[in-house]
């Protein structure tokens, strides 16, 4: 795969709080905020938008950091050009105030930028609410933008912020407690939470879901994969990225059929009416958790 022009997206810059990014589009219908893994929008988070756009919604892509588009995969800029990529960006990430890696009972300051958008497409996209889903480093956005009510379906696809290799940070997420707080609240009311990630995955730990089971009781539907059903071919030194370079997309794959549970989720709480959204609708929002 090589380098993805996203020349099938509109794109424009948008400036919200004071802080002008560059945002890509596509489709029609509710606004679903893809956020973008490290390092950066890659061809294949470019193809979950394209998924969730096809669904019926309209994905946005949120250019948060890196190089929009670029393959990071060592077979397109080499293993040193791929290593160089991948930690250049995180080096600048990580120092950035926007974001914050280490620290417990904190939210990153740049999701009061991603709810102002998600309130921004809301107001132009319409529907009953937005949907969002965050993979990685930004896995932990998405369940930080639901304290709005406006948004309705939050995805956090191996949240692994804090970084849980650090002593005591397994056991919490990159969400302030004050947020939190309005988030388990709003579950009490009838939000659900989705969460997916790898058995063994030492960056989005099982004691991190297990703390978001606690938080959140019925309401977070989780998804554990066992680390077998990973994509054998993945450059990635061990399962982590479900929905892109983990995901083997095959009919009765695990993670195909993860990634297709995290697509009849965005249909039933935005009412979709794309490809296979009266399906969705016809199965009332009935998205079992995996324990």
């Amino acid at each position: 795969m090589a380098d993805d022009p996203l020349d099938d997206f509109a794109s424009e810059d948008v400036t919200l709080l004071g802080r002008t990014r560059r945002v890509h589009r596509k489709g029609s219908g509710p606004a679903v905020i893809v956020i973008a893994e490290m390092p950066g929008i890659s061809p294949k988070v470019a193809n979950v938008a394209r998924r969730i756009a096809d669904r019926g919604a309209t994905a946005i892509m949120p250019s948060l950091f890196g190089v929009d588009g670029r393959d990071p995969r060592p077979d397109n800029l080499g293993v040193v050009g791929g290593v160089t990529n991948m930690l250049g960006t995180m080096a600048r990430a990580c120092i950035s105030r926007e974001f914050t890696v280490l620290a417990t009972g904190k939210t990153s300051p740049v999701a009061d930028w991603l709810r102002e958008l998600a309130a921004r497409e809301h107001d132009r996209c319409g529907g009953p609410g937005v949907g969002a889903v965050g993979m990685c480093f930004t896995g932990g956005f998405a369940l930080a933008m639901a304290t709005d009510e406006r948004m309705v379906a939050p995805v956090l696809s191996q949240p692994s912020l804090p970084f849980a290799l650090l002593p005591g940070r397994g056991r919490s997420i990159d969400v302030s407690d004050a947020d939190l707080a309005v988030v388990q609240a709003r579950c009490a009311r009838g939000l659900q939470v989705m969460g997916l990630r790898f058995a063994g995955d030492r960056l989005s730990p099982g004691s991190r879901f297990e703390h978001l089971r606690e938080l959140l009781g019925d309401a977070f539907l989780a998804i554990e994969l066992p680390d077998d059903s990973a994509n054998p071919d993945s450059f990635l030194p061990q399962p982590h990225s479900v929905l892109t370079e983990d995901l083997v997309d095959e009919p009765g794959q695990p993670t195909r059929e993860a990634f297709d549970r995290v697509l009849d989720f965005f249909a039933d709480k935005l009412d979709l009416s794309g490809p296979g959204g009266d399906d969705a609708a016809d199965r009332g929002g009935g998205v079992p958790p995996s324990r």
